[in-house]
């Protein structure tokens, strides 16, 4: 008599340990914490996190005068750190790379303000005998704001507004906008010997910081986590700060170029203008617009003539503006506009003129930031555009 065969051996079904995750599960669960955008359960997080943050902006606030400089010389030293790699690579010393580096950005800049001082001089000794051309120019919409007041007076009287408030078309002798523009240049000159001082130590220890932090971290995540994060802000602002500067450099050419053609004299200095206003979004272009049609009503006669400059300088803005940096940036940035647009006016307000050039860069940082650490991948979806 023949035994009957055992039965084949069935496969199990029982889960697999949490304590030996296959490879399959691990390569999963780290999938699903990548994509996955957690929200802190407890209300406490967000208070104290908000509290946090209004410290930590307070302290940027009061010490502006200390931690912008250093700021800058960060940004910096993401725009220069390639030249000094540059010369490295044909056997200069990164000491000397650095030095040179910082000697040839000092130098341009003081060659740069030396030949605009003469013509910057020569329009504000203009200023005063083209008032009367300028106030010619201004008849032709005296009417219609002067009509407008007197709407805006009538609605007001029909309301029951309080007297003396009737008038809102008023012309303020203080400059505004430009003399906040002018503060924060005199801050940012106060500091100019930290940034320069900041900027070359930084330039000369290249990766040091990074590896320090490599070398605390405790596993090889956290190690491998931090080199990406490190590489990625790198090359991102860089190449973001390299594309921006061409692009402005292009404007300043193109400016000055039709500058000359239009006969507004001093092409330099408007290529400068316009190459320096560029490097805050929207609201710098906007700025050297009213710059332009002032220049242009204090140059030419006709309002036609003088209405040309600013026209020509708004449509090269919106040719690079809106078509060419987009096009270039677009796979390394996607910013929310809105956003963009709040961090300018409140880092102008913050730390003037160069909290508003350093607002994006910040803001891209950020996002870098956010897009890799996972607490923190919600804040980054949110800074994302479309």
């Amino acid at each position: 008599m023949v035994a009957a065969a055992p039965p084949p051996e069935r496969p199990s079904l029982a889960p697999v340990s949490d304590d030996h995750p296959t490879e399959a599960h691990a390569a999963a669960t780290e999938a699903a914490d990548e994509t996955e955008m957690p929200l802190p359960s407890d209300p406490r997080t967000f208070f104290l996190g908000g509290l946090f943050a209004l410290g930590a902006l307070a302290a940027l606030y009061v010490a502006s005068s200390v931690i912008l400089p250093v700021v800058l010389a960060l940004v910096l030293n993401l725009l220069l750190q390639p030249a000094v790699r540059l010369l490295g690579g044909v056997r200069v010393p990164r000491a000397v790379g650095a030095l040179l580096t910082v000697f040839l950005v000092i130098g341009a800049l003081v060659g740069l303000v030396a030949a605009l001082s003469v013509p910057a001089a020569t329009w504000a000794e203009r200023l005063p005998e083209g008032i009367p051309r300028l106030e010619a120019h201004l008849d032709v919409i005296k009417g219609p704001i002067q009509a407008l007041q007197k709407i805006i007076q009538q609605a007001e009287q029909a309301a029951d507004a309080p007297p003396g408030r009737g008038s809102i078309v008023s012309v303020r002798r203080d400059l505004g906008i430009t003399g906040a523009l002018f503060a924060g240049t005199r801050s940012v000159l106060d500091g100019l010997f930290t940034t320069v001082l900041v900027l070359y130590f930084l330039l000369v220890a290249g990766n040091i910081f990074l590896r320090r932090i490599v070398e605390i971290l405790p596993t090889f995540s956290n190690k491998r986590q931090a080199v990406d994060i490190s590489q990625q802000i790198q090359e991102d602002i860089s190449a973001y700060l390299v594309t921006i500067t061409a692009m402005n450099a292009a404007v300043g050419v193109t400016t000055a170029a039709a500058m000359y053609f239009c006969g507004l004299g001093d092409p330099l200095l408007w290529g400068v203008t316009a190459f320096l206003l560029n490097y805050i979004p929207i609201i710098g272009p906007l700025f050297g617009v009213c710059i332009f049609v002032l220049v242009g009503m204090l140059s030419f006669e006709s309002l036609w003539l003088a209405l040309l400059p600013p026209a020509i300088y708004l449509g090269i803005h919106l040719v690079e503006g809106e078509t060419l940096t987009p096009m270039l940036l677009a796979r390394r940035f996607t910013l929310n506009p809105v956003l963009i647009i709040l961090s300018l006016v409140f880092w102008f307000w913050m730390w003037g003129v160069l909290g508003a050039i350093l607002a994006v860069p910040m803001l891209a940082i950020l996002k870098i930031i956010s897009d890799r650490l996972r607490p923190l991948k919600a804040l980054g979806h949110f800074l994302e555009g479309e």
